[in-house]
């Protein structure tokens, strides 16, 4: 009830224009991996308001994402993203533990979702630390763990115009985009078989920061 909520609430202050690349419908049973592009704000929860009524039930149960320690243990927004996402995993953004402890939960029983950026962009199109933003590899390890549904690819458009990295504030009534991307997982994973790991995911890396550079919303 709290995501109907909150998917009624995006809808009304912040109005989504999607586009599908190409046009398709999506069934939510069938999705396992949601990999989103574009990382610009901790608003993007946002983004829910695509999810259909009864995908909502399937993500309240399902769902699972890893989020930056350094961001769930701030006071505050830890609280919200932990009651607005029941499934989000604390993890510290290295190879450590935490993140095999998250690559522990994923099955294809799940609805995994990774922004595999890893870092918000900031207004001037570089991290926080001033470097170019890139796609990382962590979220391949996601990808050879699923063997069969769905991927889907969410482009967002920035939400730099409702809150930036920084701001305290988030602004009304702004209109938001994205364009979406669904296809076969099974299919995605042999375009790039390699019996090198490694060459597997150099070739994933690639695909998807090729997604990045051309898929998002004017």
């Amino acid at each position: 009830m709290l995501l109907l909520t909150l998917k009624v609430l995006s809808s009304l202050f912040y109005p989504c224009k999607t586009q599908w690349l190409p046009e398709r419908t999506q069934n939510w049973q069938d999705i396992k991996l949601i990999i989103f592009l574009n990382h610009t704000s901790l608003f993007e929860v946002l983004f829910i308001q695509l999810v259909s009524i009864k995908g909502l039930w399937v993500i309240a149960d399902r769902f699972i994402v890893p989020g930056a320690d350094v961001s769930l243990n701030r006071p505050i927004v830890g609280k919200i993203l932990h009651t607005l996402i029941p499934g989000i995993i604390t993890i510290s953004r290295k190879k450590d533990d935490t993140w095999q402890h998250f690559l522990s939960c994923v099955d294809d029983n799940k609805i995994t979702a990774i922004l595999p950026e890893g870092r918000m962009k900031r207004r001037n199109g570089l991290d926080k630390n001033g470097d170019p933003m890139s796609i990382r590899s962590g979220f391949v390890d996601i990808l050879q763990k699923l063997n069969q549904g769905k991927i889907l690819f969410v482009c967002s458009g920035g939400l730099h115009h409702i809150q930036a990295p920084g701001e305290k504030l988030p602004k009304l009534f702004k209109k938001i985009k994205a364009n979406l991307e669904i296809v076969d997982l099974p299919h995605y994973k042999n375009k790039f078989h390699n019996e090198d790991a490694a060459a597997f995911k150099t070739q994933v890396v690639a695909d998807v920061s090729n997604k990045l550079r051309d898929n998002i919303p004017d």
